[in-house]
């Protein structure tokens, strides 16, 4: 059993004990259209959109607003659920770890500052809020973002994991130099107790200043590494008395794997690929495939390409759930706030510059040539899709200069440095310049972005949903489904989101949570929040 999830609050800690459990809402929906049973909340949801067609003659466009009628189902029972942590004993599965346990027992610590107590700050599921409605006085009533549907809460999580490094979690933490040492004390005695299960380690596909770590290393062939592999998400399972496992990771970026017809292109050549021990299939590779065929979600927090076409297509053909790329965590989430306010104010980038240096074990992975290709391509295409959106700005084909450089420097460990430069065009050809500096700490941002990762996919395996086109027709006769294998509403926490073949990249910061809120409101049958507040417009 995981010693995480089995530690209970001390007596006298218990005041201070973050509060929150699984499973908990805010409110209750008073509408014919939702029905709450014993075991799940039913809604009926009519999807308002926008059907676009142009005259091939004239040219001219012709909008019509059309109607989907949706139902979904939303399993109230949680139950008991384990996250596994690719790369447990680096500086966020440390950090992550060691977090969770502190709001667990309510351990403060002290600083310079005085006493601090311990919270989720930085979770938007747990310390971010929403929108519900107005109340009799028309005033804007607030509810906690995890309490609009029943989540899971970190404070019941088991935590498990693999590492190439045999370090235990206490110790790891220390080496991290991430949190205040007042709090390492008072958490280490649990941690040390935490030891990472071997991992896989294939020397192609991380730097080569690596490899002094990899001293816990699962031998054999990859299709035995495979199976090793779902017998530790079964055996985990089994020992914690899990109902559901969901595998991150958050290990080492590995180099870009080539994606190449016959090896890893198909869910049979990626089984195949793996069975003859090619060299293309990475080690988060292996770590998808066994997490799908062990019907566990699976989510890359690293910028590589580990969700390669043949992946995705086996997901989908076993109905798992997988997600991606890359915690985006500092830099380019302010990056996919700026960029969306520069053009939807009528302002054209120009050149984006992005420079950060920074000292952790990640940075000094990144320093070769090859994983930082893998980083340079999450981070350069976070601007996309805003850029696509306002022809009147670029035409076909034009794109801001973007260029993005990392650099590792030890002294300033976790404390990553980031200088951003945007240069635009404003009215009548003049130039706009705005600079920012960032200090990012990056576990304590990345850390809470694993905790939103995991409850916003452990509550999509616990949904499902039934559709007709005909608004007035009812769905009852239709199956229930569950939702896309590609968790794409998960894409306000990463840098480079992975969708579905054929469906939109969207990278805007507002509108990528607009989208998971709207989602968690329609799974209890509210309309989408929208900022029109027509009752203090439309009024005499």
């Amino acid at each position: 059993m995981s010693p995480i999830n089995n530690i209970t609050a001390a007596a006298d800690n218990a005041a201070a004990a973050v509060t929150g459990s699984s499973g908990q809402t805010a409110f209750k929906v008073e509408s014919p259209y939702v029905r709450y049973g014993d075991n799940a909340i039913e809604s009926d949801y009519m999807y308002d959109t926008t059907i676009v067609s142009r005259d091939a003659a004239s040219g001219k466009l012709s909008a019509k607003p059309t109607k989907v009628h949706y139902q979904f189902q939303t399993s109230t029972k949680v139950g008991r659920v384990g996250l596994m942590l690719v790369g447990w004993g680096g500086n966020n599965g440390s950090t992550v770890s060691a977090s969770i346990l502190a709001n667990k027992k309510g351990i403060s610590w002290e600083t310079r500052r005085g006493t601090q107590q311990p919270n989720y700050f930085g979770s938007v599921m747990l310390a971010s809020t929403v929108k519900l409605g107005v109340d009799a006085n028309l005033k804007d009533v607030y509810v906690p973002f995890n309490e609009v549907v029943p989540m899971v809460h970190p404070n019941d999580v088991v935590i498990g994991g693999w590492d190439i490094n045999s370090m235990n979690i206490g110790d790891a933490m220390r080496r991290a130099q991430v949190l205040p040492v007042d709090l390492q004390r008072k958490v280490y005695d649990d941690l040390k107790t935490l030891k990472p299960l071997p991992s896989v380690y294939f020397p192609d596909f991380i730097a080569a200043n690596q490899e002094e770590r990899a001293d816990n290393i699962i031998g054999g062939t990859k299709q035995e590494q495979l199976e090793h592999l779902r017998r530790d998400i079964r055996d985990f399972k089994q020992a914690n008395g899990l109902d559901r496992v969901i595998v991150m990771w958050t290990a080492n970026t590995e180099r870009y794997a080539d994606v190449l017809a016959g090896v890893n292109d198909t869910a049979d050549n990626v089984l195949r690929a793996i069975e003859a021990g090619h060299g293309e299939i990475a080690p988060s590779t292996l770590f998808a495939v066994a997490s799908i065929l062990e019907d566990a979600p699976f989510i890359n927090g690293s910028p590589q390409n580990t969700l390669v076409p043949g992946v995705i297509a086996l997901a989908e053909r076993e109905g798992a759930f997988v997600g991606g790329d890359d915690f985006k965590s500092g830099q380019t989430k302010i990056k996919s706030v700026l960029a969306e306010f520069l053009v939807n104010a009528g302002i054209k980038p120009l050149a984006i510059t992005s420079y950060n240096h920074l000292g952790n074990n990640d940075g000094r992975n990144l320093s070769a040539p090859a994983q930082f290709r893998s980083k340079e391509i999450s981070k350069s295409s976070v601007v996309d899709d805003m850029v696509g959106a306002n022809s009147l700005l670029y035409k076909k084909g034009e794109h801001p200069d973007h260029t993005i450089v990392i650099k590792y420097v030890p002294s300033v460990g976790d404390s990553k440095r980031a200088l951003d430069e945007y240069v635009s065009e404003i009215f009548m050809g003049g130039l706009n310049t705005i600079s920012v500096y960032n200090t990012c700490e990056d576990s304590l941002l990345a850390s809470p972005l694993i905790i939103d990762l995991f409850m916003v996919t452990e509550l999509m395996t616990r949904v499902k949903y039934r559709l007709t086109p005909d608004a007035a027709a009812a769905a009852d006769s239709q199956k229930w489904l569950p939702f896309h294998s590609v968790l794409s509403i998960l894409s306000y926490m990463l840098k480079a989101p992975v969708v579905a073949p054929g469906t939109p990249v969207v990278n805007a910061l507002a509108k990528q949570r607009m989208a998971m809120e709207n989602i968690l409101r329609a799974f209890v049958g509210l309309p989408p929040n929208n900022e029109m507040l027509l009752e203090h417009k439309a009024f005499h």
